[in-house]
């Protein structure tokens, strides 16, 4: 049975959570704060976070900056709960490493489709160490990117993007699965928001980046280098 953290500082909402998911089938242990959260990590990681962005004691999105910058649990699956409605926030929350994001208040069919959608995403992860398509090298197990031997330092989301396309190298990859397997089922952001990431991810590939080609009205594909 798939285990879940619930981070909630407010009970009513916490319990909410806890008894849609324990009736949909998970295991869930709940807690108000970052640092019982901390101490339950510690010693069992979960199968999935589900974050409130405003806690007493440290917001969401630095938990999600050290949950990703620790290789014991840059894996686990995130979906953050916030309050907060604009494009920028919920990108920035993206960018930063969780995985989906749901806004209050929601509805429980919602949540528990969101929390389904995240767990088939993140058992079906490749598990492949190191992808290659020359001049670029991934390490997946360091998540590491090269060009030529060069490290690039790219954003998560960049890093997710790259994956995906480096996956699926050869093929184009439509708009609308790239948002859904990077940034989550149903993901509300306007369409320039992936528009934004292939224009910087090209430009931190330097030359490499012409090998990332855009098929107009349909997606994107990474090709051989030019």
């Amino acid at each position: 049975m798939a285990l879940i953290y619930i981070v909630e500082d407010d009970e009513n909402i916490r319990e909410i959570e806890m008894f849609a998911l324990k009736n949909a089938g998970y295991e869930v242990q709940g807690f108000d704060r970052a640092s019982a959260f901390y101490a339950r990590m510690r010693e069992h990681l979960p199968s999935l976070v589900l974050l409130d962005i405003m806690l007493p004691d440290e917001g969401g999105l630095e938990i999600v900056k050290k949950l990703r910058s620790s290789a014991q649990t840059r894996r686990v699956p995130i979906i953050l709960v916030t309050a907060k409605t604009t494009e920028l926030d919920k990108v920035k929350g993206l960018d930063i490493g969780a995985d989906d994001y749901i806004t209050k208040p929601f509805g429980v069919m919602e949540l528990i489709s969101r929390v389904k959608a995240l767990m088939r995403r993140s058992q079906g992860m490749d598990e492949e160490r190191m992808i290659r398509l020359d001049p670029i090298l991934m390490d997946d197990e360091k998540r590491a990117v090269f060009v030529d031997d060069k490290q690039v330092d790219l954003t998560y989301k960049e890093y997710e993007l790259l994956k995906l396309l480096l996956l699926n190298a050869g093929i184009v990859s439509p708009r609308d699965m790239i948002l859904d397997r990077v940034w989550g089922t149903d993901f509300e952001g306007e369409s320039r928001t992936l528009d934004m990431h292939i224009k910087t991810l090209r430009q931190k590939l330097g030359p490499a980046g012409g090998m990332i080609r855009t098929v107009r009205n349909v997606g994107y594909m990474l090709n051989g280098e030019e």
